[in-house]
C-alpha cells in the first residue's frame, strides 16, 4: 500500500494515489481479458470514427436523425477512450497506480458521457416521435437550429451537473486504506476508501441518477409509447411496419442503455457477497454500448450502410490513384 509520508494537521497520512486492484477474484488470469477487451476497444474506435466520417461527408446523411447519430459516436469514443487504455495498462503491464487528480478526472468523464449518452437518447426519442405522430410538422420542429440547442442543452447539462461527482470524492479524507477493487474508478468504490462521513457523496450520486437518468428514461419511454399508440393506429400494414423500422434500431438500444444501468443498479446490493458481479457489470456497461451502437445503426439503417458503401468506394478510388 502507497501512503505518503505527509502528516496533516490531525496527523493523520495523506493517500497519494490509488491502486485499482482490477477484477475482484480473479486477479490471477484477469491478464486473459485483455485480448477481448482489446479487440472491443478498436472496433468501437474504428466503428465510432467511420460513422462520424459517414455522416460528415455523405449529404444524403445531413438529417437531424443523422446529426444525432454523430454526436452519440462522439460520446461513445469519449467514454469508451476514458477507460479503456487504462484497463488495458493494467491488464498488460500491471500498471495499477493512478493518482488522486486521474482518478477523480476519471470519474467526472465518465459520469458526464454517460449522462450525455442518455440526453442523446432523449433528442433521437423526440425525433422519431415527431418524425411518426407529427410528420407534416417534422420540417418546421426539428431543424438544424432544434439540433444545435439540443445537443448543447444536453452536452452544458451533463457537464455541469456531474461536476458535484468528483468534487465531493476529491474533499473526502483518505488516510489509510487504498486499494480498490475494481479496473477504473468508480465513484462509490472510491469514496468508499475515504475515513470521514460520506452520506452526502451517496446523497448527490442518489439524487444525479433520479434527476437525469430517470427523468430522461420516463420521456424516452414515453415518447415510445405515444410512438406505439399513433402506429397502431394506421390503417396500412405496410405504413405501420416502415414506421416501427425507423425506431427499432433506437429502441433496441435505449432499452439495453436503461435496462443495463437498472441492472448494475440493483446488483451494486449484492456487491459484498459477490463482488466480482457489480465491478464486471459495471465495467461491461461502459464498454459494451459503445461498441454496440454502431454495430445496430449499421446493421438496421440502410441510409448508413449505403453510405459506408460509398465512402469505401470512394476511398479504393482516391487509393488506386
Amino acid at each position: 500500500m502507497d501512503i505518503s509520508t505527509s502528516a496533516t494537521n490531525s496527523s493523520h497520512l495523506e493517500i497519494s494515489q490509488f491502486i485499482l486492484m482490477g477484477l475482484p477474484g480473479i486477479h490471477e488470469w484477469q491478464h486473459w481479458l485483455s485480448v477481448p477487451f482489446a479487440l472491443l476497444y478498436f472496433l468501437t474506435v474504428g466503428a465510432n470514427i467511420l460513422i462520424m466520417i459517414t455522416v460528415q461527408h455523405e449529404p444524403s446523411l445531413h438529417e437531424p436523425m443523422y446529426h444525432f447519430l454523430g454526436v452519440l459516436a462522439v460520446v461513445d469514443l469519449g467514454l469508451a477512450t476514458t477507460i479503456m487504455p487504462k484497463i488495458l495498462a493494467i491488464f498488460w503491464l500491471d500498471a495499477k497506480a493512478i493518482s488522486l487528480p486521474e482518478c477523480f478526472a476519471q470519474i467526472y468523464a465518465i459520469h458526464c458521457f454517460i449522462s450525455m449518452e442518455s440526453g442523446i437518447f432523449v433528442c433521437m426519442a423526440a425525433d422519431r416521435y415527431v418524425a411518426i405522430c407529427h410528420p407534416l410538422r417534422y420540417p418546421s420542429i426539428i431543424t438544424e437550429d432544434f439540433v444545435v440547442k439540443a445537443t448543447g442543452f444536453m452536452v452544458l447539462r451533463s457537464a455541469l451537473l456531474t461536476i458535484p461527482v468528483p468534487v465531493l470524492a476529491a474533499q473526502r479524507h483518505y488516510c489509510s486504506r487504498n486499494e480498490i477493487e475494481h479496473c477504473l474508478c468508480s465513484n462509490l468504490a472510491v469514496v468508499s476508501l475515504a475515513c470521514d462521513d460520506i452520506t452526502v457523496n451517496k446523497f448527490y450520486q442518489l439524487v444525479l441518477a433520479w434527476t437525469l437518468v430517470g427523468s430522461d428514461m420516463a420521456l424516452v419511454f414515453s415518447s415510445y409509447a405515444l410512438i406505439l399508440c399513433s402506429v397502431l393506429r394506421l390503417e396500412s400494414a405496410e405504413a405501420m411496419s416502415k414506421a416501427l423500422s425507423t425506431c427499432t434500431s433506437h429502441l433496441i438500444l435505449i432499452l439495453f442503455f436503461y435496462s443495463n444501468i437498472i441492472v448494475l443498479s440493483v446488483t451494486h446490493l449484492a456487491g459484498k457477497k459477490f463482488p466480482l458481479i457489480p465491478v464486471l457489470l459495471n465495467v461491461l456497461n461502459n464498454v459494451i454500448p459503445p461498441v454496440l451502437n454502431p454495430m445496430v445503426y449499421a446493421l438496421r439503417m440502410q441510409e448508413l450502410r449505403l453510405g459506408f458503401q460509398r465512402l469505401l468506394i470512394l476511398g479504393q478510388d482516391k487509393f488506386t490513384k
